[in-house]
Order: structure tokens, then C-alpha cells, then sequence
């Protein structure tokens, strides 16, 4: 055994970071903790060709934090936490590299539920669950809940009805030109639902296969990924990596909502004021796309497919209510997300406080 997990300082607000690492196998993999004032903290493992440690580091920080938004609003008794490994999934992924990160996992005995993200599959979790019993998104056992990304994509699609109504008058998706960026699990998904509504579909991706795909089987347009941000469209939905949205983007884009499954699609906070002043309504991303944890909270809390259809159909009625809240007050969305998430964090440990007195 080679395995070493060497604890790291993190910020401030950040309870636990932990650098885990197996030469023998190839592991570099963070973890991250970033809350457990609602409860163990859950969120999936992103597997990525990282240019540096350092750029890994940043990256599961700003996910872990976000995962603590995403499991409080949806009320899932969950706290934040996230990991991402070093290294190219399609190269580097191996049986026992997965094996060292399940041990890595199970060393925090409990503290954080590991699941799948980008690079990781259903099939890679059985093989990290074999070395912990934390690791969920499984396609077996008693409570296995499966691939998340389908629940992800309907939460999204249901959310991006209620946008449309919000901006068009109407949830009706027929002939809305619609950009779909990034076709992996959950942008598939996503763009078959809009296909399927009627919408003019537009996609963006580097895989070749999957634009064939979404081309000959959905009709779909083809973008340049260097072109999102310039096609004209009515909706625009992010489901690739995270921070298209910048400053720069949020002046240029055509959209009037936008509504996707990426992570962290605002690069900073002022991005959410330039879309409000251009009257561009923007779907929190934390909210909108919380499908696929909630199918994973099913699992963890062993509460089967009730708890988990009730959750996911409460997702759009989050959106209408974070709507109408920015309507009533003049914040952005993300402002009455944030502080919803706020007040969620605050009772918890007031609840916390009054728990250990």
C-alpha cells in the first residue's frame, strides 16, 4: 500500500481538504469539505487533465462550496464536499487507480459520499465501492440509484419550462432556438427533452461523435465552441465546464435566459448584475441542476424512488419561487439563491449550537 493522504490547509469557511495520493496506481486526487452544517458531505468525483495541481486544487475548492448550495436548497440533509483526480479519463482511468481513490474515500469514514462527475461512470463507482461503503450513483445492490445525469437533465428541462414562461409568456419550447453546450451524459439527455418539445436545436461540443449524433438522430445545428457566445438564440443552455459566463460573454450573448447543468457558470459574482441589466434572465446553476444529487441522496438516505421523484419535481417550483423573490425585490436570481442558502446554513447551526449547549 502506497497510498499517503496528506491534509492541506484550506480556506477559511472550508472545514476539511485532503490531498490523496498512490504512486503505485497513479492517484492524484483532492477531496474536499467544504460544509457539514446540514449533514455528510456529498458530491460527485471529477476526473480531468488538470495543467497543474494548483488549477485542481482551485477547482474542487469552488465545486465543493457549490455542492453546499446545491444540497441545502434542495433540502437533502446533505452537506458540500467534492474530489476531482488528476489525469486524463480516457488514458489514465485504470481498475486500480479507482481502488486507491474508494480507499481514499473510506479513510474519511463517512464524512463525504462520492459519486459520479465528469470523466466518471456508473461503472467506475462500482469499482471505487468495493473499497467504501461511500460511494453512491450505483446501477445495483438494494438502494442503487443509477447514472444521475438522466435526473439532472429532466430537473434542468422542467427548470428551463418555467424560464421560458417567465420570459417568453409561454413554456411552450416549439421553434425556440435553443444552445445545448456540451453533450456528455446530461447535455444528451437534455438536448432528446428539447428535441423532443419542438425546440430549434443548436449544440457545441469537441466530441465529434456525440455532434453526429445530435445532428442525423436530433436535427441539430453545429456550433464551433469558439461560436457559443456569437450564434443568435433564444435559450442558452451551459452543460460542459464551468465559467463561460464572464464579464465580456454577459455583454455578448443573444439568449434572453439561460438555463443549463454546468457547475460555477458565472465567473464571478457581477456577471449575474450585467445579465440583469440586460434583461437576460439567468437560472441559478446550484438549483437547476441539483436532479442528479438528489437521485444520489435517495441512495445515501436509503429512501428509494418516492423521495426521489418528490424532490426532483420540487425543482422547478424552487426556480418560480427564486423568480418571483428577484421580481418583488429587483435582485438578480443568484442573489436570492445565495441568500437562501445563507439562511438554510444559519439555522443549521444555530440547530447545531443549541444540539452541543
Amino acid at each position: 500500500m502506497t497510498l499517503t493522504i496528506t491534509e492541506e490547509p484550506a480556506p477559511a469557511d472550508y472545514e476539511r481538504l485532503v490531498f490523496a495520493e498512490d504512486p503505485d496506481t497513479g492517484l492524484a486526487a483532492y477531496i474536499c469539505i467544504h460544509s457539514t452544517i446540514c449533514g455528510p458531505a456529498a458530491g460527485g468525483c471529477r476526473m480531468w487533465s488538470y495543467d497543474t495541481r494548483e488549477e485542481a486544487r482551485a477547482d474542487v475548492l469552488r465545486l465543493a462550496k457549490g455542492m453546499t448550495a446545491k444540497n441545502a436548497v434542495a433540502g437533502l440533509g446533505l452537506g458540500g464536499g467534492k474530489s476531482v483526480i488528476i489525469g486524463n479519463a480516457q488514458r489514465d482511468k485504470t481498475e486500480p487507480l479507482l481502488r486507491s481513490f474508494g480507499r481514499a474515500v473510506n479513510d474519511l469514514n463517512g464524512e463525504y459520499y462520492t459519486a459520479e462527475d465528469v470523466g466518471i461512470s456508473p461503472e467506475d463507482m462500482r469499482i471505487v465501492a468495493e473499497e467504501t461503503q461511500y460511494a453512491v450513483g450505483l446501477d445495483h445492490g438494494e438502494h442503487g440509484s443509477g447514472d444521475p445525469s438522466p435526473f439532472t437533465a429532466e430537473g434542468v428541462f422542467q427548470c428551463l419550462k418555467v424560464g421560458a414562461e417567465e420570459v417568453f409568456g409561454t413554456s411552450d419550447l416549439a421553434d425556440r432556438r435553443v444552445l445545448v453546450q456540451g453533450l456528455g451524459h446530461v447535455g444528451m439527455s437534455l438536448a432528446e427533452k428539447l428535441h423532443q418539445a419542438g425546440a430549434t436545436l443548436i449544440v457545441s461540443d469537441i466530441n465529434a461523435a456525440a455532434l453526429d449524433r445530435a445532428r442525423t438522430t436530433l436535427g441539430a445545428e453545429i456550433c464551433a465552441v469558439d461560436k457559443v457566445i456569437d450564434v443568435p438564440m433564444d435559450i442558452f443552455a451551459p452543460c460542459a465546464l464551468g465559467g463561460i459566463l464572464t464579464s465580456e460573454t454577459a455583454g455578448k450573448i443573444s439568449a434572453r435566459l439561460i438555463c443549463g447543468a454546468a457547475n460555477n457558470q458565472l465567473a464571478d459574482d457581477g456577471v449575474a448584475q450585467i445579465l440583469r441589466a440586460r434583461d437576460i434572465r439567468y437560472l441559478p446553476d446550484y438549483v437547476v441542476n441539483a436532479g442528479g444529487i438528489i437521485s444520489v441522496a435517495s441512495e445515501i438516505h436509503h429512501a428509494g424512488k418516492a423521495y426521489r421523484d418528490a424532490r426532483l419535481n420540487e425543482v422547478a417550483t424552487r426556480i418560480r419561487e427564486i423568480l418571483d423573490l428577484s421580481n418583488q425585490t429587483g435582485k438578480s436570481t443568484t442573489q436570492v439563491a445565495d441568500e437562501i442558502v445563507r439562511d438554510i446554513l444559519a439555522r443549521g447551526e444555530a440547530d447545531q449550537r443549541e444540539l452541543t449547549a
